[in-house]
């Protein structure tokens, strides 16, 4: 590592704006430039440059040079943007048709240097896209994103591929996080096969493991080194700067000097990260185990749908599912257990014919008006279903109990143990070790089966949009033949929360299917349902 040149790019501003859609204050801007000037940074890539027009974005998804002319940029610093490859042929553009719409020729730009973020299936777009951006003065590098699930075959033959390649450096990215040491270095050696100009790497923390394979990547004879302030950056983040400056800090910058660094992290990035929420955490470190893109956990956690059971039962089938590749819809599948053909042996009619029925959800406003939905089900005598543990009523009113989702079922096991009323749940389609957990628990087996804009209800079964413990109650109900539905303790959540409206939307979806009950809230509630007072009852 002495003899080698080491080249540093912080990539903050670029990879961090999947936070905050590349939105930065200019006084951030300012005093990042400068930090990044003093501590002796060779590149920093300070965002996109992108045909992608859909949604907003902030300037620095798009990077442009009549942009970059507003900045100040300290001396010496160097400029660098990204391009996505997969943007390239768009709409059957040309790569150089599309190409001339981002870049004029670098000796009228401030960008000085251009990384192509490639899949492997694309490494040979990005190839003709380097040599046109070549020509046009710039220094160019491809970054092979997701090469940790190549073989070292591939990788060789990737090696061979690019050797003959006008490009300045050959990047590998980490992309699940899912690398180590050992692989670190087999993956460096491999590309020294055949390819012999600079290598670097753009390792993600989701194992905390990004500096450790960085350095190890230099060990093996890597010399362009990423990083980003904090770490901040898509998912769990990537080298922290400041790391990376203290273990370079004998051969770069001395520790003394890192001052404005430290400022620029108090005065803008802690905040930043306490808003946002970056960084490794036990989710992220499943991810990368079992290779699932980072976005994935990253978008369940600014979700407030997701609970810590659902982030768990997603991650499980998002590794059963190949999620390499970032998809919402693969991540709505993920969200919902229940697949394929539905199985039960329990068929509600047998209790729940000409009922009314009471469904108790855990919301506030069960304990705001306990005595008189207590005192209400003593004298009308419905049928009372608790979701999940709920226990704010006195559990002699409940008659049944209701759950579907299987990591919340695991977690609560030892709370079944102590709860007497019989369990409805879909028996035959639980993994084995939950009924085992179970066992001795009066089981009532009704099969569930998850289908987009789908209610139906039959003897033994429903399908449902979603596998919400409220859909599935008022499955259970409508397929009893019950004559009407009274809910309590559905409150619902604020306006911007995520989890009101699909809750109003199942809900709707509910009433206008043929075969639904009257469902009517007996506590207030922000959903719309129709709404009668337990006290006018």
């Amino acid at each position: 590592m002495a003899n080698q040149k080491i080249t540093l790019l912080d990539c903050t501003l670029r990879d961090g704006g999947y936070y905050n859609q590349w939105c930065y204050s200019p006084k951030l801007v300012t005093d990042y430039l400068l930090a990044m000037q003093s501590a002796s940074i060779d590149y920093v890539e300070l965002g996109f440059r992108s045909l992608d027009s859909h949604g907003f974005k902030g300037a620095f998804a798009y990077t442009t040079d009549h942009f970059l002319n507003t900045l100040t940029i300290p001396n010496g610093l160097k400029i660098g943007v990204m391009v996505n490859c997969s943007e390239l042929n768009q709409e059957q553009q040309l790569v150089k048709d599309a190409l001339k719409k981002l870049f004029s020729p670098a000796s009228q730009s401030k960008v000085s240097l251009v990384r192509i973020a490639a899949h492997v299936d694309e490494l040979k777009t990005a190839l003709i896209a380097a040599n046109w951006l070549k020509l046009q003065g710039y220094l160019v590098g491809v970054n092979i994103m997701q090469i940790a699930d190549r073989s070292p075959d591939e990788i060789r033959q990737l090696s061979a591929q690019v050797a003959a390649a006008d490009i300045d450096v050959l990047y590998f990215a980490d992309s699940m996080g899912s690398l180590n040491t050992e692989c670190t270095a087999d993956i460096v050696q491999a590309l020294k096969l055949h390819w012999h100009g600079a290598i670097g790497i753009h390792a993600h923390d989701s194992m905390g493991l990004a500096l450790s394979n960085t350095m190890q990547a230099v060990e093996s004879g890597a010399s362009w080194l990423d990083s980003t302030v904090t770490g901040m950056g898509r998912g769990p983040g990537n080298v922290k700067t400041e790391l990376l400056l203290i273990e370079l800090a004998e051969t770069r910058v001395p520790i003394s000097q890192l001052t404005t660094i430290f400022a620029l992290i108090n005065n803008h990035f802690l905040p930043l990260k306490q808003q946002y929420g970056w960084g490794t955490n036990p989710y992220y470190f499943l991810a990368g185990k079992y290779g699932i893109h980072p976005s994935y956990v990253q978008e369940m956690l600014t979700d407030s749908r997701y609970r810590e059971e659902d982030i768990l039962i997603a991650i499980d089938y998002l590794r059963d599912a190949g999620a390499k590749k970032f998809n919402l819809h693969t991540l709505d599948g993920a969200r919902h257990f229940y697949h394929g053909n539905p199985q039960g042996t329990w068929n509600p009619q047998s209790v729940f014919a000409d009922r009314e029925v009471l469904i108790v959800g855990a919301g506030a406003s069960v304990n705001e008006h306990l005595d008189a939905i207590e005192d209400y089900v003593r004298r009308a005598q419905p049928l009372v279903i608790a979701l999940n543990t709920s226990e704010q009523i006195n559990p002699e009113l409940i008659h049944y109990r209701v759950a579907c989702h299987p990591i919340r079922m695991m977690a609560d096991c030892e709370k079944y143990a102590d709860l007497s009323q019989p369990l409805i749940t879909p028996v035959s389609m639980l993994p084995e070790q939950i009924i085992e957990r179970l066992n001795g628990r009066a089981l009532c087996d009704f099969g569930l089966s998850v289908q987009p804009h789908t209610f139906e209800f039959g003897e033994y079964f429903c399908v449902l949009p979603t596998s919400i413990v409220t859909a599935y109650a008022l499955a259970i109900a409508t397929s009893g033949k019950a004559k009407r539905i009274l809910l309590a303790g559905l409150d619902g959540f604020s306006a911007d929360d995520p989890r009101q409206s699909e809750m109003e939307d199942l809900l709707v979806k509910y009433q206008h299917t043929v075969g639904s009950l009257p469902v009517l809230s007996i506590t207030p509630t922000r959903y719309s349902i129709n709404t009668e007072s337990i006290y006018a009852l």
